[in-house]
Protein backbone atom coordinates (compact mmCIF):
# COMPACT_ATOMS: atom_id res chain seq x y z
CA UNK A 1 0.00 0.00 0.00
CA UNK A 2 1.50 3.08 -0.87
CA UNK A 3 0.90 6.71 0.78
CA UNK A 4 2.44 10.13 -1.18
CA UNK A 5 3.94 12.96 0.95
CA UNK A 6 4.22 16.60 -0.47
CA UNK A 7 6.97 18.85 0.79
CA UNK A 8 5.92 22.38 1.76
CA UNK A 9 8.09 26.03 1.53
CA UNK A 10 11.96 25.40 2.77
CA UNK A 11 11.77 22.62 1.08
CA UNK A 12 12.70 24.56 -2.24
CA UNK A 13 16.35 25.12 -4.10
CA UNK A 14 17.77 27.34 -6.79
CA UNK A 15 18.20 23.90 -9.44
CA UNK A 16 14.91 22.11 -8.49
CA UNK A 17 13.69 20.30 -11.23
CA UNK A 18 16.06 21.25 -13.84
CA UNK A 19 17.54 17.70 -14.24
CA UNK A 20 13.81 15.97 -14.28
CA UNK A 21 12.71 18.51 -17.15
CA UNK A 22 15.73 17.70 -19.34
CA UNK A 23 15.14 14.08 -18.82
CA UNK A 24 11.46 13.58 -18.89
CA UNK A 25 9.29 15.08 -21.15
CA UNK A 26 6.10 15.16 -18.69
CA UNK A 27 7.90 17.19 -15.86
CA UNK A 28 8.94 19.84 -18.91
CA UNK A 29 5.53 20.04 -20.01
CA UNK A 30 4.34 20.63 -16.24
CA UNK A 31 7.08 23.74 -16.01
CA UNK A 32 5.95 25.15 -19.43
CA UNK A 33 2.66 24.72 -18.30
CA UNK A 34 3.09 26.40 -15.04
CA UNK A 35 4.95 29.47 -16.72
CA UNK A 36 2.24 30.06 -19.27
CA UNK A 37 -0.48 29.99 -15.89
CA UNK A 38 1.40 32.51 -14.23
CA UNK A 39 2.50 34.31 -16.98
CA UNK A 40 6.31 34.50 -15.89
CA UNK A 41 8.85 31.72 -16.25
CA UNK A 42 9.12 30.07 -12.38
CA UNK A 43 10.75 27.56 -14.52
CA UNK A 44 13.87 29.57 -14.63
CA UNK A 45 13.41 31.03 -11.33
CA UNK A 46 13.26 26.98 -10.00
CA UNK A 47 16.20 26.37 -11.97
CA UNK A 48 18.64 28.95 -11.74
CA UNK A 49 17.65 30.98 -9.02
CA UNK A 50 18.99 33.92 -7.49
CA UNK A 51 18.01 32.01 -4.73
CA UNK A 52 16.74 35.16 -2.86
CA UNK A 53 13.85 35.67 -5.02
CA UNK A 54 13.09 31.67 -5.01
CA UNK A 55 12.31 31.76 -1.28
CA UNK A 56 10.16 34.47 -0.99
CA UNK A 57 6.48 33.20 -0.41
CA UNK A 58 4.96 34.25 -3.34
CA UNK A 59 7.52 32.53 -5.34
CA UNK A 60 8.50 29.35 -3.36
CA UNK A 61 5.05 27.88 -2.97
CA UNK A 62 4.29 27.66 -6.65
CA UNK A 63 7.52 26.47 -7.14
CA UNK A 64 7.36 23.76 -4.79
CA UNK A 65 4.00 22.88 -6.26
CA UNK A 66 5.38 22.40 -9.51
CA UNK A 67 7.87 20.07 -9.01
CA UNK A 68 6.05 18.13 -6.94
CA UNK A 69 3.44 17.70 -9.46
CA UNK A 70 6.13 17.51 -12.69
CA UNK A 71 7.58 14.08 -10.23
CA UNK A 72 3.90 12.45 -9.73
CA UNK A 73 3.34 13.30 -13.56
CA UNK A 74 7.06 11.38 -14.48
CA UNK A 75 5.87 8.16 -12.19
CA UNK A 76 2.07 8.33 -11.95
CA UNK A 77 2.16 5.53 -14.46
CA UNK A 78 4.35 3.16 -12.15
CA UNK A 79 2.88 3.99 -8.84
CA UNK A 80 -0.27 1.45 -8.35
CA UNK A 81 -3.18 1.88 -6.34
CA UNK A 82 -2.69 5.14 -3.88
CA UNK A 83 -3.96 4.73 -0.27
CA UNK A 84 -3.67 8.35 0.64
CA UNK A 85 -1.95 11.11 0.46
CA UNK A 86 -0.66 13.93 2.89
CA UNK A 87 0.97 17.74 1.81
CA UNK A 88 2.96 19.44 4.69
CA UNK A 89 1.34 23.09 4.79
CA UNK A 90 1.64 24.07 1.47
CA UNK A 91 2.05 20.82 0.20
CA UNK A 92 -1.55 19.57 1.09
CA UNK A 93 -2.09 21.65 -2.15
CA UNK A 94 -0.19 19.14 -3.89
CA UNK A 95 -1.76 16.26 -2.60
CA UNK A 96 -5.26 17.71 -3.77
CA UNK A 97 -3.74 17.60 -7.45
CA UNK A 98 -2.58 15.14 -6.88
CA UNK A 99 -5.81 13.24 -6.17
CA UNK A 100 -7.42 14.97 -8.93
CA UNK A 101 -9.79 17.03 -6.81
CA UNK A 102 -7.72 20.38 -7.81
CA UNK A 103 -6.47 21.07 -11.18
CA UNK A 104 -2.95 22.11 -11.59
CA UNK A 105 -3.68 25.08 -13.14
CA UNK A 106 -6.10 26.13 -10.53
CA UNK A 107 -3.62 25.14 -7.85
CA UNK A 108 -0.39 26.94 -9.45
CA UNK A 109 -3.15 30.34 -9.78
CA UNK A 110 -3.94 29.43 -5.82
CA UNK A 111 -0.73 28.62 -4.37
CA UNK A 112 0.75 31.76 -5.55
CA UNK A 113 -2.33 33.95 -4.51
CA UNK A 114 -2.08 32.09 -1.07
CA UNK A 115 1.95 33.00 -1.23
CA UNK A 116 1.08 36.86 -1.63
CA UNK A 117 -1.74 36.91 1.00
CA UNK A 118 0.68 35.08 3.65
CA UNK A 119 3.85 37.50 2.37
CA UNK A 120 1.14 40.65 2.93
CA UNK A 121 0.05 39.14 5.75
CA UNK A 122 3.74 39.13 7.18
CA UNK A 123 4.23 42.64 6.09
CA UNK A 124 1.17 44.33 7.81
CA UNK A 125 1.60 42.37 11.25
CA UNK A 126 5.30 41.32 11.53
CA UNK A 127 5.66 37.75 13.42
CA UNK A 128 8.09 35.03 13.04
CA UNK A 129 8.50 31.32 13.79
CA UNK A 130 11.24 29.25 16.08
CA UNK A 131 11.86 25.33 15.77
CA UNK A 132 12.12 23.62 19.30
CA UNK A 133 13.68 20.35 20.22
CA UNK A 134 13.10 18.20 23.04
CA UNK A 135 10.17 19.00 24.70
CA UNK A 136 7.04 17.02 24.54
CA UNK A 137 3.77 18.88 23.10
CA UNK A 138 1.78 19.08 26.24
CA UNK A 139 4.62 21.17 27.67
CA UNK A 140 5.33 23.22 24.59
CA UNK A 141 1.42 24.01 24.36
CA UNK A 142 1.59 25.23 27.90
CA UNK A 143 5.23 27.06 27.34
CA UNK A 144 3.28 28.92 24.30
CA UNK A 145 0.28 29.62 26.64
CA UNK A 146 2.62 31.49 29.28
CA UNK A 147 4.61 33.66 26.48
CA UNK A 148 1.59 34.94 25.44
CA UNK A 149 -0.58 37.94 26.53
CA UNK A 150 -3.49 39.95 25.72
CA UNK A 151 -1.90 41.71 23.14
CA UNK A 152 1.24 39.19 22.01
CA UNK A 153 -0.04 35.78 21.01
CA UNK A 154 2.65 33.09 20.79
CA UNK A 155 1.05 29.60 18.98
CA UNK A 156 2.64 25.91 18.38
CA UNK A 157 2.61 26.01 14.84
CA UNK A 158 3.93 22.33 13.40
CA UNK A 159 3.97 19.19 15.03
CA UNK A 160 6.47 17.70 13.22
CA UNK A 161 7.32 15.08 15.09
CA UNK A 162 8.06 13.80 18.64
CA UNK A 163 10.18 16.47 20.23
CA UNK A 164 10.54 17.99 17.02
CA UNK A 165 7.99 21.28 17.21
CA UNK A 166 7.92 24.85 15.72
CA UNK A 167 6.10 27.76 17.26
CA UNK A 168 4.68 30.47 15.64
CA UNK A 169 3.34 34.51 16.73
CA UNK A 170 4.31 37.71 17.88
CA UNK A 171 8.30 38.53 17.73
CA UNK A 172 8.27 39.06 21.78
CA UNK A 173 5.77 36.31 22.48
CA UNK A 174 7.86 33.75 20.40
CA UNK A 175 11.10 35.48 22.31
CA UNK A 176 9.44 34.48 25.27
CA UNK A 177 8.25 31.04 24.56
CA UNK A 178 11.84 30.92 23.05
CA UNK A 179 13.39 30.93 26.74
CA UNK A 180 10.52 29.07 28.71
CA UNK A 181 11.28 26.24 26.55
CA UNK A 182 14.76 26.26 27.53
CA UNK A 183 13.86 26.38 30.87
CA UNK A 184 11.51 24.13 30.52
CA UNK A 185 14.25 21.61 28.96
CA UNK A 186 14.29 21.66 25.17
CA UNK A 187 17.66 21.23 23.61
CA UNK A 188 17.18 24.05 21.52
CA UNK A 189 15.35 26.94 20.73
CA UNK A 190 16.08 28.37 17.11
CA UNK A 191 14.60 30.90 15.23
CA UNK A 192 13.84 30.47 11.71
CA UNK A 193 14.40 32.44 8.74
CA UNK A 194 10.66 33.34 7.62
CA UNK A 195 8.15 36.17 6.51
CA UNK A 196 5.78 36.15 8.81
CA UNK A 197 4.41 33.87 11.47
CA UNK A 198 2.64 31.16 9.53
CA UNK A 199 0.01 28.71 11.08
CA UNK A 200 -0.78 31.78 13.94
CA UNK A 201 -3.16 34.05 14.32
CA UNK A 202 -1.33 36.60 12.88
CA UNK A 203 -2.00 35.17 9.29
CA UNK A 204 -6.11 35.56 10.08
CA UNK A 205 -5.95 38.51 7.36
CA UNK A 206 -5.21 35.99 4.43
CA UNK A 207 -8.34 34.09 5.13
CA UNK A 208 -10.62 35.64 3.39
CA UNK A 209 -8.93 36.22 0.20
CA UNK A 210 -7.98 32.31 -0.06
CA UNK A 211 -11.08 31.69 0.74
CA UNK A 212 -12.33 33.69 -1.93
CA UNK A 213 -10.32 31.99 -4.52
CA UNK A 214 -11.01 28.45 -3.42
CA UNK A 215 -14.96 29.03 -3.68
CA UNK A 216 -14.26 30.09 -7.20
CA UNK A 217 -12.64 26.64 -8.17
CA UNK A 218 -14.82 23.30 -9.25
CA UNK A 219 -13.46 20.65 -6.91
CA UNK A 220 -14.03 17.09 -7.47
CA UNK A 221 -14.34 14.06 -5.63
CA UNK A 222 -10.63 12.50 -4.72
CA UNK A 223 -8.94 9.60 -6.41
CA UNK A 224 -8.19 9.03 -2.97
CA UNK A 225 -8.34 10.40 0.86
CA UNK A 226 -5.84 13.18 1.58
CA UNK A 227 -4.96 13.19 5.36
CA UNK A 228 -5.80 17.15 6.65
CA UNK A 229 -3.27 19.13 8.09
CA UNK A 230 -5.60 20.63 10.30
CA UNK A 231 -7.46 17.41 11.91
CA UNK A 232 -5.03 14.50 11.22
CA UNK A 233 -7.70 12.52 9.52
CA UNK A 234 -8.65 12.08 5.98
CA UNK A 235 -10.90 13.36 4.02
CA UNK A 236 -13.02 12.99 0.49
CA UNK A 237 -15.21 15.74 0.55
CA UNK A 238 -14.41 18.52 -1.47
CA UNK A 239 -16.39 21.02 0.30
CA UNK A 240 -14.78 20.10 3.35
CA UNK A 241 -11.48 20.42 2.01
CA UNK A 242 -12.19 24.21 1.20
CA UNK A 243 -13.20 24.47 4.24
CA UNK A 244 -9.98 23.01 6.30
CA UNK A 245 -7.53 24.58 3.66
CA UNK A 246 -8.63 27.97 4.87
CA UNK A 247 -8.18 27.13 8.08
CA UNK A 248 -4.68 25.67 7.84
CA UNK A 249 -3.81 29.58 7.55
CA UNK A 250 -3.91 29.93 11.69
CA UNK A 251 -4.05 25.99 12.60
CA UNK A 252 -1.22 24.20 13.78
CA UNK A 253 0.24 21.14 10.68
CA UNK A 254 0.06 18.27 12.74
CA UNK A 255 2.44 16.28 10.86
CA UNK A 256 2.54 13.65 13.60
CA UNK A 257 -1.35 12.92 13.16
CA UNK A 258 -1.03 12.64 9.53
CA UNK A 259 1.49 10.36 9.53
CA UNK A 260 -0.11 7.92 12.46
CA UNK A 261 -3.23 8.55 10.68
CA UNK A 262 -1.57 7.17 7.35
CA UNK A 263 0.20 4.31 8.82
CA UNK A 264 -3.04 3.49 10.65
CA UNK A 265 -4.94 3.14 7.23
CA UNK A 266 -2.13 0.31 6.64
CA UNK A 267 0.48 2.07 4.22
CA UNK A 268 3.64 0.83 4.40
CA UNK A 269 5.24 2.56 1.67
CA UNK A 270 6.03 6.08 1.41
CA UNK A 271 6.81 8.40 -1.51
CA UNK A 272 7.99 11.87 -1.24
CA UNK A 273 7.46 13.66 -4.22
CA UNK A 274 9.15 17.18 -4.72
CA UNK A 275 12.50 18.90 -3.08
CA UNK A 276 14.02 17.95 -0.61
CA UNK A 277 14.14 14.81 2.04
CA UNK A 278 12.73 16.41 4.90
CA UNK A 279 9.52 14.09 5.22
CA UNK A 280 11.22 11.28 4.74
CA UNK A 281 13.50 12.09 7.64
CA UNK A 282 10.63 13.02 9.47
CA UNK A 283 8.63 10.14 8.63
CA UNK A 284 11.58 7.75 10.25
CA UNK A 285 11.33 9.98 13.67
CA UNK A 286 7.56 9.04 14.00
CA UNK A 287 8.00 5.34 12.89
CA UNK A 288 11.25 3.85 12.61
CA UNK A 289 10.06 0.83 10.62
CA UNK A 290 8.31 3.05 7.52
CA UNK A 291 9.71 2.63 4.35
CA UNK A 292 10.15 5.90 2.72
CA UNK A 293 11.89 7.22 -0.64
CA UNK A 294 12.08 10.60 -1.24
CA UNK A 295 12.38 11.38 -5.95
CA UNK A 296 12.77 14.82 -6.79
CA UNK A 297 15.38 13.53 -9.82
CA UNK A 298 15.84 11.38 -12.89
CA UNK A 299 18.27 9.68 -10.31
CA UNK A 300 15.53 9.16 -7.89
CA UNK A 301 13.04 7.51 -10.23
CA UNK A 302 16.25 5.44 -11.47
CA UNK A 303 16.41 4.19 -8.06
CA UNK A 304 13.48 3.41 -7.61
CA UNK A 305 12.65 1.59 -10.89
CA UNK A 306 15.94 -0.64 -9.93
CA UNK A 307 14.79 -1.42 -6.34
CA UNK A 308 11.35 -2.23 -7.37
CA UNK A 309 9.73 0.10 -5.75
CA UNK A 310 8.01 1.52 -8.34
CA UNK A 311 5.09 -0.49 -9.62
Amino acid sequence: MVGLLFPGQGSQHAGMGRELAAVYPAARATFDEADEVLGFRLSQLCWTGPEQELVATRNAQPAILVHSIAVLRVVADRLGPVTAAAGHSLGEFSAWVAAGTLGFADAVRTVRLRGELMQRSGDERPGTMAAVLGLEDEVLDQVCLDASTADESCVPANYNSPGQLVISGDVAAVERAMSLALAAGARRALRLNVSGAFHSPLMQVAQAGLQAQLESLAMAGPAFPVVSNVTGEVVTDPQTARLLLVRQLTSPVRWTACVRTMLGAGIVRFLELGPGTVLSGLLRRIERAAAAAAIGAPADVDTLNAGGLLA
